[in-house]
């Protein structure tokens, strides 16, 4: 339930909207007079997840958390390209997707202040907030942001029935600025911990990190129909089942429009880790907003597949991860992986954006592990300089990736068939 001071912000945005000419779908710029470095500091505010019935939930964070709880966040100018109005994104991705037709969109070129990524106290704080989205407050592997909880506070979204997207919203001090934090995968050798959400995570990460519905071996039970034989995928059936398996994509979007009717005025920022991380991205390549996703599978596969029309440049997406981990890396797959014991198919390869690459396999010879995927690993490394006149690696798109190569995609199957398993 909507406690009484979202209710009311909510009743009062809903009125302003209805009672003055606007397009709805318009994406509102920023404006571009921004000093060179602002710092900010956020306070978590709320709490969100989704409801039994599909509705995103926010729930307030006690006030004395909430307003004493800060983290300082150093920012940076940036260049971000949105939709002119997200009818039009919409309406150009559903005729992709349908008719395998392009249509030109107006994009939107906004100056607006992001995170700092060359600075590593940033990445460390953002890191922090992202681990948080995973444990209930006083749970092991929760960072201290502050205060605490008060007593008798309700564990939000952990119901054992509970959707598995959930995180936390955390705004500046002036609410000039929000930044949305995404839950990763709920399975204890992932995040450091089990969960009540890990088979929904799971269905999600199977059918957007994997070549072809999650189809390791003849063994597997696939997460849908598209499987040809031989090495071969219906593109056609892949795509459609990324649309129609209730995935987290759609649910995030909502979250995004209603956070941008909690604070209409504001710059959003997303970040999240593991899945978390590329649900992230993909709605910052959706909306045009600054993300830091944390250990993420690679999103490129995906946003290819659910046919996100592409904007001028990614520079506002960035990837943070390490070699030694082997789920961004796109080598936790093959019948005998870790992952695929544990029944994840993590084979996609290639990021959008611009990634800072910790190479802890040569430096500080370390193994790859599923073990090292935890985001309280990227913590400990953001503990202190990477090298000593470099506070953290240099983001860097990655260029030269290839994905799936082993596979052929194409037309195999009667287009009468449904998608299903």
């Amino acid at each position: 339930m909507l406690l009484p001071s979202i209710f009311s912000r909510l009743l009062s945005l809903l009125s302003d909207t209805f009672c003055r000419p606007s397009d709805p779908g318009v994406i509102h710029a920023i404006p571009a007079d921004l000093p060179s470095t602002t710092p900010l500091t956020f306070n978590l505010r709320h709490i969100h997840a989704v409801s039994k019935s599909a509705d995103i939930i926010f729930h307030d964070v006690p006030s004395g958390f909430g307003i004493t709880s800060t983290h300082a966040i150093k920012t940076r100018p940036m260049i971000v390209h949105r939709p002119g109005s997200y009818d039009s994104f919409d309406r150009a991705r559903l005729r992709s997707m349908h008719h395998g037709e392009s249509e030109a969109l107006d994009w939107d070129e906004d100056e607006v202040l992001g995170p700092d990524v060359e600075s590593r106290e940033t990445l460390l704080e953002l890191a922090k907030m992202t681990n948080n989205a995973y444990v209930k407050q006083g749970e092991a592997g929760w960072y201290d942001l502050g205060d605490k909880w008060k007593n008798g506070t309700t564990p939000f979204g952990w119901e054992p029935d509970t959707d598995g997207f959930r995180g936390h919203v955390f705004v500046s001090k002036d609410n000039s600025t929000v930044v949305l934090s995404i839950k990763g995968t709920d399975a204890g050798y992932l995040a450091g911990g089990g969960g009540p959400t890990v088979k929904k995570d799971q269905l999600n990460d199977n059918l957007l990190f994997s070549c072809c519905c999650a189809r390791v071996d003849w063994t597997w039970t696939t997460v849908c129909g598209c499987y040809s034989g031989a090495g071969k995928c219906d593109q056609t059936c892949l795509e459609r089942s990324l649309a129609e398996k209730s995935l987290f994509y759609p649910i995030g979007t909502n979250l995004y429009n209603n956070v941008t009717y909690l604070y209409p005025n504001a710059n959003i920022w997303l970040t999240g880790h593991s899945l978390g991380g590329s649900l992230a991205a993909l709605l910052g390549l959706t909306f045009g907003a600054p993300v830091v996703a944390f250990e993420a599978p690679a999103e490129r596969l995906p946003a290819q597949r659910l046919h996100l029309p592409s904007p001028p440049s990614t520079q506002h997406v960035t990837h943070l991860y390490h070699t030694a981990d082997p789920v961004p890396m796109g080598v936790c797959n093959g019948v005998l992986s870790s992952c695929a014991i544990g029944g994840f198919a993590f084979e996609t390869k290639c990021h959008t954006g611009r990634t800072i690459l910790y190479d802890t396999v040569t430096k500080l010879r370390w193994g790859a592990s599923i073990r090292t995927h935890p985001i309280g690993i990227v913590i400990d490394l953001l503990g202190q300089d990477w090298e000593e006149d470099q506070p953290v690696p240099k983001a860097e798109p990655e260029e030269d990736c290839t994905e799936c190569y082993s596979w052929e995609f194409g037309e195999f199957k009667d287009r009468n068939t449904t998608a299903g398993v």
